[in-house]
């Protein structure tokens, strides 16, 4: 059982929903993702989501976009995001750590080679959003043998047979997208992601996760009702960038809205 599917399985044990922050290897800094990772987690994470930076992020809204023209200034490459992860894991033995990214990186350092160090580093899972499962058979059969979960994205638009596909090729969890559009677009109608969620939840025992247009603990509290996982992306680059830029703690201002976070979904 990979940490994935472990932390999963305490979570619904324990009547809770899991809660994934995501943010941008190398943004604001380099030296500063490490902390970062560290912080979330004392911050009430449960699962972390790290972005490798990409020069063409399409489904990505403008937040995320510029966080990887930060990291991307800063040269951060693949090898440097698995580093981090190394590091991290020197600390931390536990959180699981999921990559989230593009197929283009990966291509260049070749499938079995990424997948031998991304598990060599402590990475559990990959979400590589441009990779349809019809055409990642390679790269599945690679990360599948090192233990690590394929992780897929699914969309208001997916039909029920589009659901099964992606649902036999995943583990781990599955990441419904809760609205048509980029990352930080829109306002979240958790009614309609509640039909998807039953919709989905009748074709997999998998997770369900929901994310792109969580922005506050009012949000997460309302996803965590209908899903197993709530995951914030846009809104917590954001609060990271902003902190930066006033010269405030970024580490305090991101483990103190992924805590108002966790407080608002407990209560619920």
């Amino acid at each position: 059982m990979s940490r994935i599917q472990a932390r999963c399985a305490q979570l619904r044990e324990a009547g809770s929903t899991a809660l994934i922050p995501y943010i941008t290897a190398g943004d604001p800094s380099p030296a500063a993702t490490v902390p970062l990772l560290h912080a979330l987690v004392n911050g009430g994470a449960d699962i972390i989501e790290l972005g490798v930076p990409f020069s063409d992020p399409m489904a990505d809204g403008p937040v995320i976009q510029a966080a990887c023209e930060r990291a991307l200034a800063h040269h951060v490459s693949l090898q440097q995001v698995l580093d981090m992860v190394r590091e991290f894991r020197a600390q931390d033995s536990v959180t699981p750590v999921v990559l989230m990214g593009y197929l283009n990186p990966v291509e260049v350092m070749g499938y079995e080679r990424f997948a031998a160090a991304a598990a060599a580093a402590g990475v559990d899972g990959v979400l590589s959003v441009d990779l349809p499962p019809e055409e990642g058979h390679d790269l599945l059969t690679a990360l599948r043998a090192h233990g690590l979960d394929p992780i897929f994205l699914l969309a208001p638009t997916s039909t029920p047979e589009r659901v099964r596909t992606i649902c036999a090729a995943a583990s781990g969890f599955v990441y419904y997208v809760s609205l048509k559009g980029v990352t930080g677009a829109a306002t979240l109608d958790v009614a309609a992601v509640a039909d998807k969620v039953r919709m989905i939840r009748a074709h997999t025992d998998l997770p369900i996760g929901v994310g792109f247009g969580i922005r506050d603990g009012a949000s997460a509290a309302r996803v965590a009702q209908v899903a197993d996982a709530v995951v914030v992306g846009s809104a917590l680059v954001q609060r990271i960038a902003d902190s930066a830029a006033q010269g405030q703690d970024i580490n305090a201002a991101a483990a103190a809205l992924i805590g108002d976070m966790r407080r608002a979904m407990d209560e619920v």
